[in-house]
């Protein structure tokens, strides 16, 4: 059992595994947060409509769902960032 990295309280995995459904293929693992402080916003992605995660401290909803971002880092080679405005380096 791991601590939250924001708040240091001991993460309850059922809590984020059920919080993290709408997210694909990710699980409790890819996370280092407890549910409370995990912000998921569903049907944000618009690449496959689905749920985000935003990161803890971002005012702004990405626009692409990890996986999705990851896929277009696989394929491209290049990171599209959170939102399509903003390309991290």
């Amino acid at each position: 059992m791991k601590p939250c990295q924001n708040c240091q309280t001991v993460i309850d995995e059922y809590l984020l595994d059920k919080q993290l459904e709408p997210l694909r293929e990710l699980t409790v693992d890819d996370f280092s947060v407890c549910a409370d402080c995990a912000t998921i916003v569903a049907d944000a992605c618009v690449k496959c409509g689905g749920a985000v995660y935003v990161p803890r401290g971002e005012s702004v909803t990405p626009d692409y769902c990890p996986a999705c971002r990851s896929d277009i880092i696989d394929r491209t080679g290049h990171d599209p960032g959170w939102t399509r405005g903003n390309v991290s380096t």
